[in-house]
């Protein structure tokens, strides 16, 4: 007798992923392949980050911390929030959760029951609507648009009322595809609507820190009410070292302490031990932004050349989103014949956006400057073939 497969365990995979590793065997088998698919820094951590573990691991126990991170983080934290926003947080209100991902969870089941509507813009993350609906919560696409810079706005929530009111928003600005950016008075006015319709607001900021002229606003500026949740991932370059952190309001706190000491216990110690000294490495990190910069420069300026002239505004994080309706309407298929072609390696569309995205795919940015240039130069020639 066949045993039980749960349903909630059949989400649709990660295809940025699998493009990874299709790149990686096409490398494999000797091809010269440029990464422009994986949303991931090329640097390291920090040198004093680096220094801190290799302390650790000569002295250190390393065993299981607070299920809410070591105090000594929670504060630095603190003290950032305070220096780069202007915002006052407690520590004991700031959650160290095991990378962004675990705070996605943590958030999602202590904020929302079965059955319950999350609002989510299309094109995002993937990650947010799967999570939810293994939760067997209602993940609600909100189609965005050119117009509304690939971000909801309040005229969005005008759509949702009586029966299909949501429960939550979860926004990201930087977001991930598009790299666009929600302007302050617009982000203010969407926190404040939802704050006063009830709505949960859950705030993707895990790419503050990297952006090209718009200043990045915290939704804890505008009602102290909302889940924040931020990564050591992508501005501080410790992807690998899964360390990410959370801001929750007060009800939530004592629920996601006791999901997370069941969960996961702790999040690694190792990296919560490393991660108090990122804070003093703001000099090292903004040079990867400027790299960041010059990458974006190339793209932006080659890539309408090439004939990838529909580009969303890309204000902060590493990706170009680029929409290829006029040259196919198949963004799989095109991204694995111009891999094939050119060894360009690039996400279509389809992974963030199950509806629309076989019209667009992304670029990153976050790889070397000669590659970025090396990718310019070849797509160049291919669309020219």
């Amino acid at each position: 007798m066949a045993l039980k497969i749960a349903t909630r365990g059949l989400v649709p995979p990660f295809i940025v992923m699998d493009v990874m590793r299709a790149a990686n065997e096409q490398e494999r088998a000797g091809g010269d392949v440029l990464h422009l698919e994986v949303g991931q820094p090329s640097t390291p951590a920090p040198q004093a980050v680096l220094a801190a573990a290799k302390r650790a691991l000569d002295e250190n126990l390393l065993g299981y911390t607070d299920a809410l991170g070591v105090p000594a983080l929670r504060e630095r934290i603190a003290d950032h929030y305070q220096s780069f926003y202007g915002v006052t947080v407690p520590p004991e209100r700031i959650v160290v959760t095991t990378g962004s991902s675990g705070a996605f969870l943590l958030a999602f089941l202590s904020a929302f029951d079965h059955g319950d509507r999350v609002g989510l813009a299309n094109p995002g993350y993937p990650a947010y609507k799967n999570i939810l609906r293994a939760l067997g919560v209602d993940a609600v696409g909100i189609p965005v648009e050119a117009s509304t810079r690939f971000q909801p706005d309040v005229s969005h929530l005008g759509s949702f009322t009586g029966g299909d009111a949501l429960d939550g928003l979860i926004v990201a600005s930087p977001s991930n595809p598009t790299g666009s950016m929600i302007p302050e008075s617009a982000f203010e006015r969407l926190v404040i609507a939802c704050a006063g319709a009830g709505i949960r607001f859950v705030s993707d900021e895990i790419y503050h820190g990297i952006c090209y002229g718009m200043r990045p606003r915290t939704a804890l500026e505008f009602d102290d009410n909302v889940i924040v949740i931020n990564s050591f991932s992508k501005y501080f370059s410790m992807t690998g070292w899964r360390l990410g952190w959370m801001i929750v309001p007060e009800d939530l706190l004592r629920s996601i302490e006791c999901l997370a000491q069941n969960l996961f216990i702790s999040p690694p110690t190792l990296s919560q031990v490393a991660a108090t000294e990122v804070f003093d490495c703001f000099e090292e990190l903004d040079a990867n932004v400027a790299r960041y910069s010059e990458n974006r420069a190339i793209l932006l300026d080659a890539l309408p050349k090439a004939g990838f002239d529909r580009l969303a505004p890309a204000d902060g994080a590493f990706y170009i989103y680029a929409d290829v309706a006029h040259l196919t309407n198949d963004s799989e298929s095109f991204c694995r014949q111009m891999l094939k072609d050119t060894g360009v390696a690039a996400t279509p569309g389809i992974d963030f956006d199950p509806q629309g995205g076989h019209k667009f795919l992304r670029f990153s940015f976050a790889g070397a400057t000669a590659d970025m240039a090396e990718a310019a130069r070849r797509l160049a020639v291919w669309m020219k073939t």
